[in-house]
């Protein structure tokens, strides 16, 4: 084979090479943000609670919060 034969194969498969890699990852890139639409979009569903539920978790924290103020101060539960 002759040397720029050879050269233009090599940069044609460097080429492809490199187009399947940005392919590969601009799918990546578009799962992820499709990903990130739905966590959203489920964000939005579940901000329709009451304020029984808003109460809840306010208690809930609370406690946590305690707990480790327990852990911190080296105090057994």
């Amino acid at each position: 084979m002759s040397e720029p034969l050879t050269m233009m194969t090599l940069a044609s498969f460097g080429v492809i090479a490199l187009s399947i890699a940005v392919f590969a990852g601009l799918k990546g890139w578009q799962g992820w943000l499709d990903l990130k639409k739905m966590e959203l979009a489920g964000r939005r569903q579940s901000e329709g609670r009451g304020p029984a539920m808003d109460m809840i978790e306010m208690a809930d924290l609370k406690e946590r919060i305690r707990k480790l103020e327990n852990i911190a101060s080296c105090v057994d539960l």
